[in-house]
């Protein structure tokens, strides 16, 4: 287990809260309010709900780019385990949940790398198109919502099929800060921006339609 890596305390006991973790959830953090600051500043003419989506966006994408970026790199030149930069220790702080991340599983690798180049460019492009009121706005949104669920899919499945020999949720902080929340933040933002889109595109379908007409 990733657990066994880390520095113990009284006891014995894995010490969950090392310098290390603040740090991480401490740059995590930040991204998000960088985010929130980017969006206040440039959707000021938007919608306040678009304002929020905004503020999720800045943090995908920023997210994509300052952290799975550095990890795709660490992952092609080497490995996290094998890294002393500041950037492998924070991942050597995920591993503690998950180890894949320690040793550039390819599956793990070869998702990040379209997350980063993909998923990080859709989120650029649509800030643009929401900030903008550009006609692709929705199919950019549903997109992008596509792409992350599939990710997250695809980051968790294979594992579990041979029954989550990578995963460490032996404590609270590992399995549900760090396997459920930052991963389940990528499940539940992109699908409510889904249904959102649904709701959008229904709207412009219904005030196309001739008056006494059911929609179908």
């Amino acid at each position: 287990m990733a657990a066994d890596s880390a520095s113990s305390g009284p006891g014995g006991q894995p010490d969950l809260f090392s310098s290390v973790t603040v740090y991480s959830l401490a740059a995590c953090a930040a991204q998000l309010i960088v985010g929130y600051i980017l969006a206040q500043r440039l959707g000021r003419k938007c919608s306040g709900s678009d304002r929020w989506t905004l503020v999720w966006l800045f943090y995908d994408a920023i997210v994509h780019f300052t952290l799975e970026g550095p990890f795709v790199y660490l992952s092609l030149v080497g490995t996290v385990a094998t890294s002393d930069s500041m950037m492998a220790s924070l991942w050597k702080e995920y591993g503690k949940a998950d180890t894949r991340w320690l040793h550039s599983d390819p599956t793990i690798v070869s998702l990040e790398l379209l997350t980063v180049v993909l998923d990080g460019l859709l989120a650029v492009v649509l800030i643009y198109a929401i900030i903008k009121d550009k006609y692709y706005r929705h199919f950019v949104q549903i997109t992008l919502c596509v792409c992350e669920l599939y990710g997250g899919w695809m980051t968790f499945c294979p594992d579990w099929l041979l029954g989550s020999p990578s995963l460490n949720t032996n404590n609270w902080l590992y399995l549900w800060v760090y396997l459920v929340f930052f991963n389940g933040i990528w499940v539940v933002v992109p699908g409510l921006l889904l249904w959102h889109s649904w709701v959008e595109l229904r709207k412009m379908h219904l005030g196309k339609q001739k008056p006494g007409k059911k929609s179908r």
